[in-house]
């Protein structure tokens, strides 16, 4: 996402442009068209370098602009090289936010993508590839598919870009994304944009790659700024009381994650019987009833929408108030990625976590990759109190103590 501005005639010296990114003057007229006046710090610090033809690894927050980040330099040398391009992400949801983004720009000029997601008719994915489009966005295992049936000829891709790079390592997309890389030319352009970048993933990707420049605006594992975290300690039969509580207590969207996806259906019910709205979002889901229930939460029409982290990469909805982690993510860069769906683009936002006296593990995962002590709040007196209340200790895991008559 770009910050948009007020428009004036008349910009302040001191405030950043697009202009002087090495943006061809057509596309910058059309991104001041659409009102978008100032870049964020990972399109001041990517664009003059994708723009160029080199590879990059980039690493921002979530929420910070990395879709146009890649998606302008990726516009600009389709229509100076007549190259192609495939974009590589870990879900539907995801694919279609970043087509939309691509086409805010790329419909001025004639730009035509293709989407191949799972889930969707692949006969119409066959006619849409028919007309050769100049960019192809999708996921790991339809993108495959297309190969292996010889509907979709990746030999004419010039820049390559894979976002959310890690997560889809860590979705186990390896050894697809390596068959991927084995049907498009070695002499192209590759990009990786993600909110986190373990060690691991940066060793695998550099053998795919031409002397990558890394573009980081932050540590990875960093988060949001301008997001206040809050942690309760809450046993398991607590928690749906803990949720309502705050719930009553936030009157904005809120955005809830759950570890496990039969879960979902239960909450929203739950929900529901109190009078709040609310969709579910995961894997079980068919893509239509996925995106009714995205579309309805970004509307309004449902106050919260509960996900598994199909959810927490890269899905862009305006002035999410709170995002609750009911379950803790089993892996820390979730936490990020998940908290940031809140505070995007210089908003505040605010995270709560629900953690069982025996995460104490998990807590200090995230801990370590934030760098961050997660305040710990007392948990409100009219919840349901067991004879032992759980208590933090910093050095070693949850611990009961017992409290005192």
């Amino acid at each position: 996402m770009i910050n948009k501005q007020a428009q004036s005639p008349v910009l302040s010296e001191t405030k950043m442009t697009f202009g002087g990114l090495g943006i061809a003057p057509k596309i910058l007229d059309a991104i001041l068209k659409l009102g978008f006046i100032e870049p964020t710090s990972i399109q001041r610090k990517a664009i003059p370098v994708a723009v160029e033809g080199k590879d990059i690894i980039g690493i921002a927050q979530t929420g910070t602009g990395k879709t146009l980040a890649f998606g302008i330099p990726l516009i600009q040398q389709i229509l100076s090289t007549q190259g192609k391009g495939l974009i590589i992400l870990p879900t539907r949801e995801l694919a279609l936010q970043v087509n939309e983004a691509i086409q805010k720009i790329g419909r001025q000029f004639g730009i035509k993508t293709s989407v191949l997601i799972g889930g969707a008719p692949i006969r119409h994915q066959i006619r849409e590839i028919s007309f050769n489009p100049h960019i192809i966005i999708g996921t790991p295992g339809r993108i495959n598919d297309h190969i292996q049936q010889r509907t979709l000829n990746l030999q004419n891709v010039s820049i390559l870009i894979l976002d959310e790079a890690d997560r889809m390592f860590d979705m186990g997309f390896a050894p697809q994304i390596n068959k991927i890389l084995l049907s498009v030319p070695k002499n192209r352009q590759t990009m990786l944009f993600s909110a986190t970048m373990p060690e691991g993933i940066v060793k695998i990707a550099t053998h795919h790659m031409k002397l990558p420049i890394r573009v980081e605006v932050a540590r990875s594992g960093t988060t949001a700024k301008d997001i206040e975290q809050e942690l309760f300690v809450v046993k398991k039969d607590q928690k749906l009381s803990l949720l309502k509580k705050i719930l009553q207590d936030c009157k904005g969207s809120v955005l809830i994650f759950i570890r496990v996806k039969h879960n979902a259906r239960k909450i929203c019910n739950n929900l529901r019987d109190i009078g709040i709205s609310a969709a579910e979002i995961h894997s079980n889901r068919s893509l239509n009833q996925r995106k009714e229930a995205l579309e309805g939460f970004k509307l309004g029409r449902y106050r919260v929408l509960v996900a598994t982290d199909i959810a927490s990469r890269g899905i862009d909805v305006k002035n999410i108030e709170l995002v609750i982690n009911y379950d803790l993510p089993e892996n820390a860069e979730d936490y990020v990625h998940r908290i940031g769906r809140t505070g995007r683009a210089g908003m505040s936002g605010k995270a709560i976590s629900f953690a069982m006296p025996e995460q104490g593990h998990l807590v200090r995962d995230i801990e370590m990759l934030t760098r961050i002590n997660l305040p710990i709040s007392q948990l409100p007196s009219n919840l349901p109190q067991s004879a032992q209340s759980p208590v933090y200790n910093r050095r070693s895991n949850f611990r009961y103590a017992r409290k005192r008559y």
